[in-house]
């Protein structure tokens, strides 16, 4: 816990990043965590896949465009193992603990790039979310929305050239993502805060900070 402001508590919790490729999710993460850490907060900063040994070994596999043999299915079940792992080593801990968790993606992705972008069937993939999870959901879900043409382009510029598996994808693949998780924001209006990113880095991380405090204060 900590003291904000008049002396009002704000309690640890759970903070997704959403957002298609070159959204910004890692930049307005990192302005949260330095406003939360100045207000007295503990917070710790994570990214799926990765956050533990194994996530970051499987990242390295899943996001090498030299990894073109996996099936939809397999790399919905490895960004799964991926989040068990996080979830029970990294993130329940760090909240019991009193410390604000803030993510790089979480079960929304996979939503939105394995049942949207790929295909694959909601149910199934909101079962393995479950495996993965338990009941643990997200407090706060920020969804940087982008256009994918934009997104791509800043992620080319941010990569030096070097596109990752899913960049490559194409722009089809893309806009799939993007409609999925505007429909997930719709479907739960109460976890979701849904920003414009394309506008400065500096205006969108003052309306994420105004939201946090607004809602968790």
């Amino acid at each position: 816990m900590a003291l904000v402001g008049n002396g009002y508590v704000m309690k640890a919790k759970l903070i997704t990043f959403e957002g298609g490729e070159g959204a910004g999710k890692s930049t307005q993460l990192s302005c949260l965590a330095k406003n939360l850490e100045n207000s007295g907060s503990r917070v710790i900063g994570l990214r799926e896949p990765g956050g533990t040994v194994l996530g970051e070994q499987l990242r390295a596999v899943l996001k090498n465009p030299a990894t073109k043999s996996v099936e939809p299915e397999t790399e919905a079940l490895l960004f799964a193992a991926c989040r068990a792992q996080l979830v029970r080593e990294v993130i329940l801990p760090a909240l019991a603990a009193g410390t604000f968790v803030l993510c790089d993606r979480f079960i929304d992705s996979t939503v939105a790039y394995q049942a949207g972008g790929r295909g694959l069937n909601r149910e199934q993939i909101d079962a393995a979310n479950r495996l993965a999870c338990g009941t643990l959901r997200p407090d706060l879900t920020i969804l940087l929305d982008l256009d994918p043409d934009r997104g791509l382009s800043r992620a080319a510029v941010r990569d030096h050239g070097q596109a990752d598996r899913f960049e490559l994808l194409g722009k089809d693949f893309h806009r799939k993502v993007r409609a999925t998780y505007r429909q997930l924001a719709a479907d739960e209006p109460g976890r979701f805060l849904v920003v414009d990113a394309n506008r400065d880095p500096n205006l969108i991380a003052e309306e994420i900070w105004h939201e946090v405090r607004r809602r968790f204060s």
